[in-house]
């Protein structure tokens, strides 16, 4: 047994534990910090090895069944690491955010374990099937976290967000049956995503546009995508902090991840066809349709869900400029929204529990009252802006630049839309801001005057703030690990081209 099945196996085993009756938070904090950790000790590793052939490293494959060919494999590259360094973090602070006699207590530490399990299994996997497997296990404490321990219309928005995720994970299926079908070599339909890479560059042009669709629409319900997006906002408002934290910090950035591991790289003519039209427009109703919506939200929950929601949008961006700047700058943008996100939502938590309330109109003054806290939400606030010094505002100007990094003086669809979307950064600004003024500045409303913040959120924020700023201000951390070079990078434009000439097609990528 690896470092990469130990990450995976221990939560599951931990979450088994706790329901057996092992002490529920002692038990969740000692598994997410050995987990932290090895991902730590897993980051320095790779940063001085050289990757096999495939870009991989720890790579490992038991037979699980011949045929089809199933297989529990596992590997680690840039991209997987970066998300798992992402999830144990995570991990990490959402178990200290939970208090050990909050209640439910033993559903809330067993859900924030098996949704790190979920996720890093998928994030770790090279076979489609346990890829596919890892994702549906960790969305099952999320449906019963928020069903069970949620606030609000909980069991509304239990419902809905399983009707959502339900349907878009049963179309991803489709999707992903058909590649893994069409794509599998002469020697047998395999689920190994090395070997389909090797075989990817063959399907025709009428068989990736069928195939990208599934996969298009069921990764875009899952990440929240603009129209697929209501199923979000209620989800992350109802649900608990640690669950709020895991799925929008962590478990949201799957179907950002299989989009660039499965079908940008493998389905190339179908991505740079009509779905960067279709992707482009999309994406410009998550930042600013979605993001007009959180100027007008009045509770910070709802805000932060709408906010969350909007984020979705830059990083889809990045993925639509196919170069290594674009591509290298959705990564850091995962990384960094889901740290900001998770932290604003612990923080969003702790006013709920503290206070009693997270209504803007309900609040106020909580900035003399709780000088500290006001300065890490602020903090907070101030990286999902995307100020200087944060990964966030890292990964944003990676993501701009990689929107014009081709750009030979004529301007074309994507960078228009990199035009429009910088709106959205002025639009994060407003409702951002505004809800710091609301929350902490003014007069001193009933409610913040007549409770105080407990302890028990300062260790969670630090570390979430610590990884923001260590990201941001030394991005190449990461970016070393990742692509250096656009034929690298998965439907970049020299691939694309390389795989047009194969097929016999030509197509105008507007300056990508």
């Amino acid at each position: 047994m690896g470092i990469l099945d130990i990450l995976i196996i221990l939560p599951v085993l931990a979450a088994a534990l706790i329901g057996f009756g092992a002490p529920a938070r002692v038990t969740a904090l000692a598994t997410a910090g050995v987990n932290f950790l090895a991902s730590l000790y897993l980051f320095f590793w790779c940063r001085g090895q050289v990757a096999d052939s495939a870009g991989y490293f720890f790579r490992t494959s038991t037979p699980i069944a011949e045929n089809p060919g199933i297989n529990w494999a596992l590997g680690v590259d840039g991209m997987a690491l970066v998300l798992v360094l992402l999830t144990t973090v995570v991990t990490l602070a959402a178990t200290l955010f939970t208090k050990g006699d909050a209640k439910h207590a033993r559903l809330l530490f067993s859900s924030i374990l098996l949704i790190a399990a979920g996720a890093l299994g998928a994030f770790l996997s090279t076979d489609i099937f346990f890829f596919y497997a890892f994702h549906e296990l960790a969305l099952v404490p999320t449906f019963l976290g928020i069903g069970i321990a949620g606030h609000g219309d909980r069991k509304a928005a239990a419902w809905k967000i399983t009707v959502y995720l339900g349907v878009g994970s049963m179309v991803l299926l489709i999707g992903l049956l058909g590649l893994v079908l069409h794509a599998s070599g002469a020697g047998g339909v395999t689920f190994d995503m090395v070997e389909l890479m090797a075989h990817g560059a063959t399907l025709g042009g009428a068989t990736q546009n069928w195939i990208f669709a599934g996969l298009f629409i069921g990764f875009g319900i899952l990440v929240s995508l603009f129209p697929f997006h209501s199923w979000a906002a209620p989800a992350y408002a109802s649900a608990p902090t640690p669950i709020a934290m895991m799925h929008a910090g962590v478990l949201k950035k799957f179907g950002l991840y299989g989009l660039l591991r499965l079908a940008v790289p493998l389905l190339p003519q179908a991505s740079q066809g009509w779905a960067i039209n279709l992707l482009l427009l999309l994406l410009l109703g998550n930042i600013l349709w979605v993001g007009l919506i959180t100027i007008a939200e009045r509770s910070l929950d709802t805000m932060l869900a709408n906010s969350s929601v909007m984020h979705m949008g830059y990083i889809f961006l990045g993925v639509a400029c196919f170069n290594v700047v674009g591509s290298s700058g959705a990564v850091l943008l995962m990384f960094a929204h889901g740290i900001s996100i998770a932290l604003l939502f612990g923080l969003c938590g702790k006013l709920r529990d503290d206070v009693g309330t997270v209504r803007f109109d309900m609040l106020g003054g909580l900035g003399s009252v709780a000088p500290g806290f006001a300065f890490v939400f602020g903090l907070g606030a101030f990286a999902s802006i995307g100020l200087p010094g944060f990964a966030n505002f890292a990964g944003e100007v990676m993501v701009f630049l990689g929107s014009f990094k081709d750009f030979g003086g004529e301007i074309g669809r994507l960078q228009v839309t990199a035009m429009l979307a910088v709106w959205g950064i002025v639009i994060s600004a407003v409702y951002a801001l505004r809800a710091y003024r609301n929350i902490f500045q003014g007069e001193v409303s009933a409610a913040s005057d007549s409770r105080v913040i407990t302890k028990g959120w300062r260790f969670p924020s630090y570390l979430l703030i610590a990884a923001l700023l260590i990201i941001g201000c030394f991005p190449n951390l990461f970016l070393n690990l990742l692509p250096s070079t656009d034929s690298a990078v998965p439907g970049s434009a020299a691939t694309a081209s390389q795989t047009s000439d194969h097929h016999g097609h030509d197509h105008d990528h507007d300056g990508h």
